[in-house]
């Protein structure tokens, strides 16, 4: 049974804590945590929580219960609890590296991240965008589709972690093929959809107003619309997002398309924060991963919330079963 790899993410913030809730679990595969194996005992310690880190060497079996498998990577400088330290920025880039690396040469069946603080992964001098963005450029693909999902909705995004000003010039209608192909295509292979419906935020006010508010949705996304729905794919014409996100236009939806970061994410995380998923499609892996930050101020407290890394682990793991 291969492992899913569990990276810990920043090691100030609750990566490592919500990580150590994974010890309550015993999963049919086994479950391993890339992290300092020292700097996650003392966590343990500081949460009061008895948990037997068990170095992993290749096991093939699950831990058992209050056990927790971990992949030994050392910390440059010790940790402070709540505080950025950009020696360490090596050390999270290196959980990122060796998760991607097992999962392509099929040493793994994917991975399942803990959050990162891009800020101060580039104060160390190292461009990073985000995990999307690394595990992209690490499989050598073209373009890959980051998704959010709740139990009751899924939002995929045309583009991801651009400024706002960037996104009209950003969506092209070669791009949105390609978005929209690779969408289609993970909710057929990956989620078992046969025949998705999916609806498309206009990037505009009213999706554009025909024309009076934005021609981007007349010149660019509807075009491209139209070639899906001419081959009888289930995708609506570009809708005014204001009022996309309503019970009636979503009962029926698979997924939404939105054109840009905050557009669709505002509405799925306040239906369902601390237990939506991040999922990036298009990857030759499964990558699934929390929708929250590293949250600095509450590490080491005992008030992190671990559900969304729960909910990642079992998706992970229902899309490994597929």
């Amino acid at each position: 049974m291969l492992p899913l790899y569990i990276t810990s993410g920043e090691p100030a913030g609750i990566g490592p804590d919500i990580c150590l809730s994974l010890a309550d679990r015993v999963d049919e595969r086994p479950i391993v945590v890339l992290a300092d194996l020292n700097m996650l005992s003392d966590r343990a310690q500081i949460l009061k929580q008895n948990v037997e880190l068990i170095e992993y060497k290749g096991q093939t079996e699950s831990s058992g219960k209050g056990q927790l498998y971990v992949e030994h990577i050392a910390l440059n400088e010790a940790v402070v609890l709540g505080e950025l330290n950009a020696q360490n920025s090596a050390y999270v880039l290196e959980q990122l590296r060796r998760s991607a690396d097992y999962a392509m040469q099929g040493k793994s069946v994917g991975v399942a991240t803990a959050p990162v603080q891009k800020s101060i992964i580039n104060d160390a001098g190292i461009h990073f965008s985000g995990h999307t963005e690394y595990y992209q450029e690490f499989a050598g693909v073209e373009r890959v589709v980051m998704m959010l999902a709740t139990k009751t909705l899924r939002v995929a995004l045309a583009t991801t972690h651009l400024p706002l000003r960037d996104v009209a010039d950003a969506i092209t209608q070669e791009r949105l093929h390609q978005v929209i192909d690779i969408l289609l295509l993970d909710l057929k292979a990956k989620f078992k959809i046969q025949h998705p419906h999916i609806l498309v935020c206009g990037l505009n006010p009213h999706a554009g107003e025909g024309g009076y508010l934005g021609h981007e949705e007349i010149d660019t996304i509807n075009p491209v619309l139209e070639t899906y729905r001419e081959n009888g794919i289930n995708l609506s014409l570009s809708l005014p997002a204001d009022t996309l996100f309503t019970p009636e236009h979503l009962k029926d939806a698979d997924a939404v398309l939105a054109m840009y970061h905050d557009q669709g994410l505002p509405v799925l995380k306040s239906q369902g924060f601390g237990e939506a998923i991040n999922i990036t499609l298009g990857l030759p892996f499964i990558r699934t991963s929390v929708d929250h930050g590293t949250a600095l101020s509450l590490a080491g407290t005992g008030q992190a919330k671990s559900s969304s890394l729960h909910v990642a682990v079992d998706l992970a793991l229902d899309l490994a079963r597929h």
